[in-house]
């Protein structure tokens, strides 16, 4: 199979155009039309898993997180990131990441948390801005149709549960060709009025250039015209975090304990308990103390997630309690998710979840 077809495949599943700014998803090593033969997934790529890769003959390693974060000036092997990719391109194995546009979907890593803790009907917690836009074009009221189906084939028209949604007015155009021009109706050099659909539908921006073709192809103008706007409009079911409601309502210590016991978490740090029974939960996988006015804002009971600093849990201020379970501890179930959510896809294709704990954190016990 040729890498390509998975890695279209994954970003389909959540587009490279949802990461963050400061991220690095995506093919890291490797030649996009290259025949692979197996893939090992895992959270992290450290040289012991590339080794396993070798090991187990698969030529694709699949992570979470993208082992070239920053960016590098030299690849001398003085570091494990030097030698993972040195490594790597030695064995002739493709390495691709799928980090925080994984964790902005709806069916992600925040929805992986959610389905392990009980948390039902979860809603994405910060939802995105700046992802939809709006077309508006003017159409033959003949051909309004042929356009509209058009548009909503090349992704149009979406919102929520709902498809084949636009606005649709009536009016008249007017145009005027040159004596070079080929209209559509009239004659050149002379002044038409064509009764036309002014149709507005809103569209993913990932998805603009699929739009305006789908528009140029089935329009029948020799020019078309067409407006787009982006909208303030956040998208619902894209963003960080995710908030829903506990399949039953517990108390702060059997709240605490059905986290640590579903989310494998050897030591939970979290604030102080709460009166009253825990209902309301927001999630985030990794680093997720930026969400905390948000799970506030939302009226969360409980915030599961990782990597807060000492200050920062002074911040919740009583009004919910903070459970920070470990980086790798909410994230670890991600790769077992990829792996099914492949092995569906490519059935004859061999996807193996790795063996390995990469999770650089020892807990001492005594």
């Amino acid at each position: 199979m040729k890498l390509s077809l998975i890695t279209r495949y994954l970003e389909s599943l959540a587009p490279l155009s949802y990461q963050e700014s400061y991220d690095n998803s995506g093919l890291l090593v490797g030649d996009p039309e290259k025949e692979v033969h197996g893939a090992i997934v895992a959270l992290d790529c450290t040289e012991a898993i590339v080794d396993e890769a070798i090991a187990n003959n698969c030529n694709l390693i699949i992570t979470h997180h993208p082992i070239v974060f920053k960016g590098l000036k030299k690849l001398n092997g003085k570091t494990y990131v030097e030698r993972v990719i040195i490594k790597a391109i030695q064995h002739n194995i493709a390495l691709y990441a799928i980090h925080t546009n994984l964790d902005s979907m709806a069916e992600g890593v925040n929805k992986v948390i959610c389905d392990r803790l009980g948390i039902l009907n979860p809603k994405i917690l910060s939802p995105k801005s700046g992802i939809l836009k709006k077309l508006v074009t003017f159409c033959p009221i003949a051909q309004a149709n042929g356009v509209r189906e058009a548009l909503f084939e090349a992704g149009g028209g979406h919102i929520g549960n709902y498809s084949d949604c636009s606005f649709n007015a009536e009016g008249f155009g007017t145009f005027k060709g040159a004596a070079d021009s080929n209209p559509f109706a009239g004659n050149p050099g002379v002044l038409h009025t064509e009764p036309e659909v002014r149709i507005e539908l809103i569209f993913k921006a990932p998805d603009e250039r699929k739009i305006l073709l789908a528009l140029l192809e089935n329009h029948p103008y020799e020019e078309v015209a067409y407006d787009i706007y982006s909208l303030e409009n956040k998208l619902q079911t894209v963003g960080a975090g995710m908030i829903g409601w506990l399949d039953q309502e517990l108390d702060g210590y059997e709240f605490l304990q059905r986290v640590q016991h579903r989310m494998q978490a050897s030591v939970i740090r979290h604030t102080e308990m709460r009166p009253g029974k825990i209902k309301k939960v927001a999630v985030c996988g990794g680093s997720g103390s930026f969400l905390l006015k948000d799970a506030i804002a939302a009226g969360a009971d409980a915030f599961v997630t990782a990597d807060f600093k000492y200050h920062e849990f002074f911040d919740a201020e009583q009004k919910l309690m903070i459970a920070d379970i470990g980086h790798f501890e909410s994230e670890q179930f991600t790769s077992a998710f990829l792996v099914d959510t492949l092995q569906k896809k490519f059935p004859e294709f061999l996807f193996q979840h790795t063996r390995i704990s990469t999770n650089p954190v020892s807990y001492f016990k005594g």
